[in-house]
């Protein structure tokens, strides 16, 4: 992460790690298992080779997806804190199912537990996160996805700020289900 953020990482790590550990965190996880047998040529002192066979099973976390239920603007949505995919899964839509799944998750019900419960009188608005302005690759595989800088992203709440100096780094994109939550998040009504 700590490319995208440039300077600015010293400081956003910290955050970043308090977001992760927060008990309103959710996570769903991709994990790749492989079962293999490897086998092992071994000389002997009598020049027989020897041959050994022993199962291997790998299991390692490829990627995730951090979200939260929230509320902005007064409308409940999915907020999206992280979506992270290892190089080597990247680009075998597995970013884009996770995706889909908050986005289900969003349309569906939300959450489980008391502190989830005060969001979940019905569906969530829409899905919400922030993505870096120099990460082009997100920014195009969100819009891929249907998503939108929302009215609520510092480009949108103050054009002028590039002017005075106080441009920020991100965006915040939005994909809405409803249409109060379009009206708000999205058109800025």
């Amino acid at each position: 992460m700590e490319g995208q953020y440039g300077p600015e990482w010293p400081s956003e790590e910290k955050v970043k790690r308090r977001e992760m550990v927060a008990p309103e965190a959710r996570y769903i996880f991709v994990r790749q298992s492989s079962n293999a047998i490897t086998t092992q040529n071994i000389m002997k002192q009598d020049s027989r080779l020897e041959f050994t066979h022993e199962a291997c099973n790998e299991d390692r976390l490829i990627g995730f997806v951090h979200y939260r239920f929230v509320l902005e603007e007064d409308v409940p949505v999915v907020y999206v804190y992280e979506l992270q995919m290892e190089s080597s899964a990247q680009g075998k839509g597995l970013g884009k199912f996770l995706m889909e799944l908050v986005e289900l998750i969003a349309c569906k019900h939300g959450g489980s537990s008391d502190f989830d419960s005060v969001y979940m009188q019905s569906q969530m608005g829409a899905v919400m996160l922030t993505v870096q302005k120099a990460n082009n690759l997100a920014m195009a595989f969100y819009k891929k996805l249907r998503y939108v800088i929302s009215s609520t992203s510092p480009s949108r709440v103050d054009p002028l700020f590039p002017q005075i100096g106080l441009e920020k780094n991100y965006e915040i994109l939005c994909k809405a289900f409803e249409s109060e939550a379009k009206s708000i998040l999205e058109e800025g009504n």
